[in-house]
């Protein structure tokens, strides 16, 4: 029988040997954190590994994805299926064992981490949507939704400004079932971290509101204990500090960033078999070792326990339990199309000439009695962002609800939302002032690997939102997030539009989307019905000429209208104008070739219409078109000045058609 050094050493082999055979990667967290993950695996973790989509299972998640060895190693060993050849294949071509843990690859791995610090935001979120679903769900007597969440974090993530952002909000929110532990080397790649890092990471915690425990990281009695005290304290997250060596069986690279992030080599992977004990070839592990580690037949006692759980509150709750497997599975509510259609129309009918912040918040509104899964928020700009509206309420620790302040922390939002789509039952969607979305872009971005619906509401989207200067005036970031694949990014020049682009970022299912909006208002526009499915596509004919036209302008967000104004007087001087409405070019370079080609006629001049970097739109007009932008920051007076004086103006899109005719 296995001996639970034995189950350790496991992992340092197996995290080793993979590391060695691609010669690339990080062996050091694996071997050091081995019996931290032996403790917390074997015996609290509860999974399913034949069934790694359980709803109601724990979370794990490895915040120093560097150390992904570990993972895979857990994954492999206690019956998921990844097979050993899997783990041959470490950091290779289509390998499920990446050079970091990605969501969607390996069964078992809950979120993509390697972006330090992003990880432990992420699992703030789990714990955030936890409890919220908790709060939604749970009758006396049925506790459906009743799992933690456990996250691994290094000194990296400790020093990444995110972390600070996501553990001070999540110790504002008292988050009992959150438990954190610290792989406390002292090593970061430069070296010994004292240099730069002398953080009393303890006490900082204790500040945040957590409850702080410090242990020997090798002793997994001691392990163990602090795990069960962290469980009982439930009115606050659980940081473990966990004092363990680098390395941990290296005879001459523990303890040192030697073994941080490269291959030990083949002589000292040999000692430290001989220092460790382990005698067996690479990738070979004894069948008391599988049997020590496989937790196939307790995950599915596990599961079965919460099915007849469940299927007593079925018959409690049919309704409830029929919206919480809805919106686990992420499907929209049947009568969706049906009611989107009416609101798109009642908002077309208004025909409101207003900003399109507030056309989304009346689209937020709207959509809201449909989607109770909708949890709202914004990095302390509510108000300006109008992300609120009057049936959301406000959730805290000790109130539920379905908005969040967020605070001033826009980072931190974006990766709390992450780990909100990756636990299921919730849409998040955060708003903060678009120039802020440079904070938050490595979150973004993450959104779009993952796959996640996450929608981003960016308000203040040019020049155009006036005093408060070139600081918050963004010129390039809308062309920056249109580079990001799977991030589809709108910004529509109406209500219509507006409406239209939160139905298609909810009903999207891949991806997440970017909503960029204006502060100033936009003019009033009352679309033909058949507009409304041509918005779907991102780009569209907003109108024609008689005839072939003899130049194409293409514009969006509050600069279709001038636009239109500007197609106007050429058409009166004789030229034939079409005008094309693009909200998402993203969307629209999806469509089929014969649909763009009937939008932007091939050998038609072009000429692009935004207050924005004009070198992104030459994808579209060529160097034969011409761009009207700005290719430099803004500057602070009111917004129609500014306009004005950067060349917005109906005269300055004439002349620029006439210079290329």
């Amino acid at each position: 029988m296995a001996t639970r050094k034995d189950l350790a050493n496991a992992i340092r082999a197996l995290s080793m040997d993979a590391v060695q055979k691609a010669n690339s990667g990080h062996p050091g967290a694996p071997m050091g954190m081995a019996e931290i993950a032996e403790e917390l695996w074997n015996h609290h973790l509860s999974h399913n590994p034949k069934n790694p989509n359980w709803s109601n299972r724990d979370r794990f998640v490895l915040s120093n994805g560097h150390g992904s060895m570990l993972i895979y190693s857990l994954l492999h060993l206690t019956g998921y299926a990844l097979p050993m050849d899997e783990l041959k294949t470490f950091r290779q071509l289509h390998s499920k064992c990446a050079g970091h843990p990605e969501y969607g690859y390996a069964p078992g791995v809950e979120t993509t981490t390697g972006p330090l610090g992003q990880g432990i935001a992420n699992g703030v979120g789990f714990a955030m949507a936890e409890k919220l679903m908790a709060d939604q769900f749970n009758k006396p007597g049925h506790n459906i939704v009743d799992h933690h969440t456990y996250v691994f974090l290094g000194d990296g993530c400790m020093m990444e400004g995110v972390s600070h952002e996501a553990c001070a909000l999540a110790g504002t929110w008292g988050l009992g079932k959150l438990t954190a532990f610290w792989d406390d080397n002292g090593i970061s790649i430069d070296g010994h971290i004292e240099g730069w890092y002398t953080d009393d990471t303890a006490k900082r915690f204790e500040s945040y509101g957590w409850h702080v425990q410090s242990v020997d990281g090798h002793d997994v009695a001691a392990i163990g204990a602090a795990i069960a005290a962290a469980k009982k304290v439930t009115d606050k997250p659980s940081l473990i500090c966990c004092k363990t060596v680098i390395g941990m069986g290296s005879p001459n690279k523990s303890g040192s960033h030697d073994c941080h992030g490269s291959a030990l080599g083949l002589e000292e992977v040999a000692a430290t078999r001989a220092n460790i004990g382990w005698p067996h070839e690479p990738f070979v592990i004894p069948a008391d070792v599988y049997a020590g580690w496989d937790a196939t037949a307790k995950g599915a006692a596990a599961e079965s326990s919460w099915n007849d759980k469940f299927a007593a509150y079925a018959k409690a709750f049919p309704a409830e339990a029929a919206e919480y497997t809805r919106r686990m599975a992420g499907d929209l509510p049947a009568n969706w199309k049906a009611e989107t259609d009416k609101i798109i129309a009642a908002v077309n009918e208004k025909a409101e000439g207003n900003a399109s912040r507030k056309a989304s918040q009346n689209a937020i509104g709207a959509l809201a009695p449909l989607l109770p899964e909708f949890l709202g928020g914004s990095a302390d700009l509510t108000g300006s962002n109008l992300t609120s509206c009057g049936s959301f309420k406000h959730v805290d620790a000790k109130n539920p609800g379905n908005y969040i302040s967020y605070g001033v922390r826009e980072f931190g939002m974006a990766a709390i939302m992450n780990g909100m789509a990756l636990h299921g039952g919730l849409l998040p969607f955060g708003g903060t002032f678009h120039m802020f979305s440079d904070y938050m872009k490595s979150g973004m971005r993450m959104s779009a690997l993952m796959h996640l619906r996450v929608i981003y509401v960016l308000t203040h989207d040019s020049i155009g939102q006036g005093e408060d200067g070139p600081t918050h005036q963004p010129v390039e970031n809308t062309s920056g997030l249109r580079y990001i694949p799977r991030m589809d990014v709108w910004r529509p020049a109406d209500s219509t539009e507006t409406t239209v682009a939160w139905v298609a970022a909810v009903e999207r299912k891949d991806g997440p989307s970017s909503l960029v909006l204006s502060r100033q208002n936009l003019a009033g526009v009352k679309h033909d019905a058949k507009d409304f499915d041509l918005i779907r596509k991102g780009g569209y004919v907003f109108s024609d000429a008689a005839g072939k036209a003899d130049v194409i302008i293409i514009a969006n967000g509050s600069e279709l209208d001038l636009a239109v104004k500007a197609a106007a007087e050429l058409t009166a001087a004789g030229t034939k104008v079409r005008v094309v409405s693009m909200p998402s070019t993203n969307v629209f370079d999806r469509q089929d070739q014969a649909y763009k080609d009937s939008v932007l006629t091939p050998g038609v001049k072009r000429v692009a219409v935004e207050a924005a970097h004009p070198d992104f739109w030459r994808k579209y007009v060529g160097l034969e078109g011409a761009v009207v932008g700005i290719d430099t920051f803004g500057e602070s007076a009111p917004g129609g000045a500014l306009m004005k004086h950067f060349g917005f103006t109906v005269e300055n899109v004439v002349a620029t058609v006439k210079s290329v005719l």
